[in-house]
């Protein structure tokens, strides 16, 4: 109940569907951090900013 009350949430159902959904959305960030550094980028940051 104390989560339904900060979060505005009316039922069970929809705490539980939001909390769901946010552990879902935090495993699909921890997956992609893996990858910080490991990647090969090639570009020009600076022609891609004068496209703006």
């Amino acid at each position: 109940r104390d989560t339904m009350r900060h979060t505005g949430l009316k039922t069970k159902r929809e705490t539980v569907e939001l909390g769901v959904r946010t552990l879902l959305q935090l495993r699909k960030q921890a997956e992609i951090r893996r990858y910080r550094g490991k990647l090969d980028w090639r570009g020009d940051l600076d022609a891609m900013r004068s496209d703006r």
